[in-house]
């Protein structure tokens, strides 16, 4: 199943997603997956319409989105950086999530903020201390695109990541969540800037796999249904600019567009 999350007379809802001759249609209101392990449809009219014709929201509202660093090789060392022995964790403030076809906005603190591309999990059932050998896939919800847009200046003075990562607008996630792909198997990831394709990746190459990175997270917080996790970037990445149109794909995710506006004081 497919969903996406969008505005409606009657505030947000969540709507099914299908294939419509190569066109994603919503087609039917659902149950809140926060609510609804099953995601299952949701009495009430809905007129099916292009989701393109619809006004979309993050279509996730995770208690807290947790993410991975430096989790493919060539993408740690473009900065230098050995790959890490266990998975490198930190946390993207909420706040930062922003819908498709909202904009990115650069704050006036940092000169440098990249892109970056990324496979996100959406967690299904509260998880905690699971085993070293737990089967992950009952706590899987779906995947989904994410960009985690980053302040790379201030990653490097501060010496801590959470304002860097953590700026209002930078987190774009969507278009859906998707139980219909498998990560295992090879999703292509990728970036385009006004068009031109700047950064691609496979979730082959993750140095820790969906199913490490949920047990390793568990055995540290509590991951509870709508809880995101940004799974890390490939090599590519680069800054964006005032005018810049970003593209994040994922094989079966659909594609994340945000254009970028500067927010900076003129000097």
């Amino acid at each position: 199943m497919r969903y996406a999350r969008i505005e409606t007379e009657d505030g947000s809802q969540y709507v099914a997603v299908e294939d419509r001759g190569g066109v994603a249609f919503a087609t039917a209101i659902l149950a809140p997956p926060e609510e609804d392990l099953t995601v299952t449809s949701y009495p009430g009219k809905f007129a099916e319409r292009p989701l393109n014709d619809c006004t979309l929201l993050a279509p996730v509202r995770p208690s807290k989105i947790v993410c991975i660093g430096r989790n493919y090789r060539e993408h740690a060392a473009e900065f230098g950086n050995d790959p890490p022995k266990e998975p490198l964790l930190f946390l993207k403030a909420p706040s930062a999530l922003l819908a498709p076809g909202e904009k990115i906005v650069l704050p006036p603190q940092s000169r440098r903020v990249d892109y970056e591309a990324e496979l996100g999990v959406v967690i299904g059932r509260t998880c905690s201390q699971l085993a070293d050998n737990a089967d992950v896939r009952p706590y899987i919800r779906g995947y989904v695109c994410v960009n985690d847009v980053t302040a790379r200046d201030l990653q490097k003075s501060d010496g801590q990541w959470s304002r860097a990562k953590g700026f209002d607008t930078f987190c774009p996630v969507g278009p859906w969540v998707t139980d219909e792909v498998d990560p295992a198997e090879g999703l292509n990831v990728a970036t385009h800037v006004n068009g031109e394709l700047k950064q691609h990746g496979n979730t082959r190459d993750l140095i820790f796999d969906v199913p490490k990175l949920i047990r390793y997270i568990s055995q540290a917080m509590t991951l509870f249904p709508g809880d995101l996790i940004p799974t890390g970037t490939p090599a590519g990445v680069s800054p964006i600019a005032d005018g810049d149109v970003v593209r994040v794909s994922v094989d079966g995710c659909g594609i994340l567009e945000n254009a970028v506006i500067s927010g900076r004081k003129s000097i």
